[in-house]
């Protein structure tokens, strides 16, 4: 299985990083054969909203090949929203009908700008209701909401959800469950 994350400049750290340590325990705990995990963007590098400058392990063309992408939030979403050549390639990228396509907090904007929230009710991030729901999507207060292949998720705790969901979707409940439990706090 192949997994690709998508990041950009003025990323949201956390939103990155829980669902790439969560996602890539299956393969460091050998779980399942021939699972990984790559960080794409348009850069080699991409600089998070706190500063962090972190390198891609792929380049866009990776989400293609990818049997699900995670599309993160940060502030560098309302740039990518407007960017017609982003949205055009991530539209010939995507294939909705074979991936598994999930969303953390704003991220759900650019699944909405694709069309991919099309009659379908989603989450996002406090900040960001407003404007979603002016894209023509319900969005409704809770932390994951599912449809089929597609999610979105909201609250940087919620990748914890999120990751479920690619976990179960693409592994097993129980491969999911071994994960969660890798980071469940004690007494739990």
């Amino acid at each position: 299985m192949k997994l690709a994350i998508l990041v950009f400049d003025r990323f949201t750290d956390l939103d990155v990083f829980l669902p790439w340590d969560l996602l890539n325990r299956v393969a460091r705990f050998k779980m399942l054969p021939d699972w990984e995990v790559k960080l794409v963007g348009t850069e080699s590098h991409h600089t998070s909203e706190n500063g962090l400058t972190i390198p891609m392990s792929a380049d866009l063309s990776y989400i293609a090949e990818a049997d699900a992408v995670l599309i993160e939030s940060g502030p560098g979403v309302q740039t990518l929203i407007h960017d017609e050549a982003f949205l055009a390639r991530m539209q010939s990228l995507l294939d909705p009908g074979r991936q598994m396509i999930g969303s953390m907090c704003s991220g759900a904007l650019l699944l909405a700008k694709l069309g991919l929230l099309e009659g379908l009710t989603a989450t996002t991030y406090p900040t960001r209701v407003k404007q979603l729901a002016a894209m023509g999507v319900e969005v409704l207060d809770v932390p994951i909401v599912a449809h089929d292949k597609i999610a979105t998720a909201a609250g940087c705790l919620a990748a914890v959800d999120l990751s479920r969901w690619f976990l179960e979707g693409l592994a097993s409940k129980e491969v999911a469950e071994n994960v969660i439990a890798s980071v469940r706090p004690n007494g739990i």
